[in-house]
């Protein structure tokens, strides 16, 4: 399988102090992390490839979204905030429609951990996309979209203002107001509200990622037309 050399990429919570981090992973055998690293459901829950729970499932995943508020601490503003984790079958096809509340013309960011050795990721940002034609060239990307534990993609209307995440842990975050379209949307896709749920990302665990992937992604990013980075 190769776990063992693409998977463990990042283990702990990001953010956690470094005095607290004690790995659920630290003393098993190669089969037995192997076999967790294999699981890809939980109940009706499937994973894509891209992250996977801790060892000890701290979180068990499940779909489901709540909602929270992001701080601006540069605006001093309070932003509405949809959190969301959906099962493999319908995510991308969840994250395509919850795009077209923002309109027609957007602005595009890839955010890429290929090449840190350490947590973090490196912003490309790319300004005025029309939406059927960054929808046309997502599609052609969404095996990598979905499995890549490096990639993440948000996009953005500035004028409206809102954004819609499709982050590295594959979770669908929504900023911005009004935020009923979106959660239409998640209705639709019976992705219930749950505001006790808790997400993989708030706890231990391991990102995913493939020299495929890599290579994938830098096509993703000619195809966008993006070759500078975001400050």
């Amino acid at each position: 399988m190769g776990f063992l050399k693409r998977f463990l990429k990042n283990v702990f919570h990001e953010g956690a102090p470094e005095a607290t981090r004690h790995s659920s992973f630290e003393h098993l055998s190669e089969e037995e992390l192997e076999a967790h690293l294999g699981v890809v459901r939980y109940g009706n829950f499937v994973l894509t490839e891209a992250v996977r729970p801790s060892y000890d499932l701290q979180v068990v995943p499940q779909q489901g979204f709540r909602h929270d508020v992001y701080h601006d601490e540069q605006s001093r503003t309070k932003v509405p905030v949809l959190m969301a984790a959906a099962s493999t079958e319908v995510l991308f096809e969840l994250f395509m429609e919850l795009l077209d509340p923002l309109g027609d013309d957007v602005d595009v960011v890839l955010e890429t951990s290929h090449h840190r050795d350490r947590n973090g990721h490196i912003d490309l940002y790319r300004e005025h996309i029309d939406m059927p034609v960054l929808k046309s060239i997502l599609w052609e990307f969404e095996d990598m979209l979905l499995n890549d534990g490096c990639t993440g993609l948000a996009v953005l209307n500035p004028r409206i203002p809102q954004e819609v995440q499709f982050d590295e842990h594959k979770m669908l975050i929504v900023y911005g107001r009004p935020l009923e379209p979106f959660e239409r949307i998640l209705a639709a896709h019976r992705v219930p509200c749950n505001e006790q749920l808790k997400f993989i990302t708030e706890a231990e665990h391991v990102h995913s990622s493939h020299d495929s992937y890599c290579r994938r992604f830098e096509d993703l990013k000619l195809q966008l037309g993006m070759d500078g980075l975001y400050a």
